[in-house]
């Protein structure tokens, strides 16, 4: 079964003062990095924001208008993937505890639909999650105004996430308790 992750690297980072947070280093990696390297043996990863440096080669693509937000970064990300992709693992850039491990496991765990990894709050985290490519397809081709709208209503299997792997970075906050 063929796999791919589309990666969303272009939020503006407003809470953190406009930093570009997939750029930052945490434990002597980027966020991006982490992301990516998350997704070893995706075919393709797709990283939608503007292109940067990364450690591992990806596809990068940009939304129609670029920081129209995540609804609109994933559907570009999926019209960059191949149409004989199964599988496809949707992730944020800002997830500084992600790994190989938590993306096998909301993978390992789609249903009809697909698997989203719950936080310790009982909150989806849709920027963690895996689908089936054809669901996601239909979704996207009249998506709702936000992820919750599009994904909620495919009843994905609920992952509990025991690895605090969704745990982002949005504030200075955030940023200083992984540093």
């Amino acid at each position: 079964m063929r796999w791919a992750a589309i990666v969303l690297a272009g939020g503006r980072g407003a809470r953190l003062g406009g930093v570009d947070k997939p750029a930052l280093v945490v434990a002597g990696k980027t966020l991006l990095d982490r992301a990516v390297e998350a997704s070893d043996g995706a075919d393709p990863v797709v990283v939608v924001g503007p292109a940067r440096p990364c450690s591992r080669p990806v596809r990068w693509t940009r939304e129609a208008a670029p920081g129209a937000g995540p609804v609109a970064a994933v559907a570009a990300g999926l019209a960059a993937l191949d149409a004989d992709v199964d599988v496809v693992v949707l992730l944020a850039a800002d997830l500084p505890a992600v790994t190989t491990a938590a993306v096998a496991e909301v993978r390992a765990a789609v249903g009809e639909s697909g698997a989203v990894l719950v936080d310790a709050e009982g909150r989806d985290q849709w920027l963690l999650s895996a689908w089936r490519a054809d669901v996601l397809r239909s979704a996207f081709a009249a998506p709702g105004r936000g992820l919750y709208s599009t994904l909620g209503p495919l009843n994905p299997v609920r992952v509990t996430d025991r690895a605090c792997a969704s745990s982002d970075v949005d504030t200075p906050e955030d940023l200083d308790r992984w540093r």
